[in-house]
């Protein structure tokens, strides 16, 4: 979400003096109303790497999005675009018979792709439904042609919370994000036209005080329902880092372990890794 203008308080922006101090790459780089996908941000951070290479520096990807991180090391397909009218027939059937109903449609016809999704996963399950109706080809069937960027130089970096501490902290945050104006901020957005139908604007946080501002649940609701939502979504990134093998795994706390393991790759990858 932090590729998006207007949208700083709830994406979690890094503050004005550290990217003035630290160059920071795709942030505020579209409008709330564009329709990000993981291929542009494939194409933008091949833009970015070549930019810091030619600095002599070695790009850093930091975040926990794993299908963005995944398309961008492992590959993504060129899939071919699908119909309106299919997405159409597909937001209609959503709504018409519930997500459960849709993802048993999508594991029926797609079933390595629903096992790596959650049941819940709007979005998701919207997708892989249109590639397959639109296409007549399971998405998953793409992933064989996928472009990967991977090489044995490349490090991944996990870093790992107790679940206590971490819905702690993520309470905490939520509180700092409302007491820094966070409600004001998706006002401002409504007001300037960007509706709550947004991808932008179905984010965790924005979604929750959107639904808020359409009178669907009270203020201290609809910070509870973020509370839990970025908890849930915590739980789905360390289960899908999880399963990538070539991460090596450090407490959240263990900045040293983190350094001497930067350090050491450093020096046999060098520059070019």
């Amino acid at each position: 979400m932090q590729v998006y203008r207007l949208l700083d308080i709830g994406s979690g922006k890094p503050p004005i003096d550290v990217r003035e101090r630290i160059p920071h790459h795709l942030i505020d780089i579209v409008s709330p109303d564009y329709h990000f996908t993981a291929g542009d941000f494939c194409v933008r951070a091949d833009e970015a790497c070549a930019d810091i290479a030619g600095r002599g520096r070695v790009p850093l990807f930091v975040g926990g999005t794993g299908l963005y991180i995944s398309s961008f090391f492992f590959g993504l397909s060129d899939i071919p675009p699908v119909a309106s009218a299919v997405k159409e027939q597909v937001a209609h059937d959503i709504a018409a018979h519930g997500l459960a109903s849709m993802y048993d449609e999508l594991a029926a016809c797609d079933p390595l792709f629903a096992a790596r999704i959650h049941p819940n996963d709007r979005q998701r399950i919207a997708r892989g439904l249109e590639v397959y109706r639109g296409l007549g080809r399971p998405l998953s069937g793409f992933y064989a042609t996928r472009n990967a960027r991977v090489s044995d130089d490349t490090l991944f970096v996990g870093l790992s919370v107790e679940r206590q501490p971490l819905r702690e902290r993520i309470s905490a945050r939520v509180g700092r994000m409302m007491a820094d104006g966070f409600l004001d901020e998706v006002e401002r957005l409504r007001a300037l036209g960007y509706g709550s139908s947004l991808n932008s604007m179905r984010s965790i946080g924005y979604a929750q005080l959107n639904e808020h501002l359409d009178g669907a649940c009270g203020l201290d609701d609809a910070v509870g329902r973020i509370i839990i939502a970025t908890a849930h979504y915590a739980k789905r990134q360390m289960t899908w880092f999880g399963r990538m093998p070539q991460v090596r795994w450090f407490s959240g706390e263990d900045q040293d372990g983190v350094r001497r393991c930067v350090d050491d790759w450093l020096q046999r990858a060098g520059p070019a890794g």
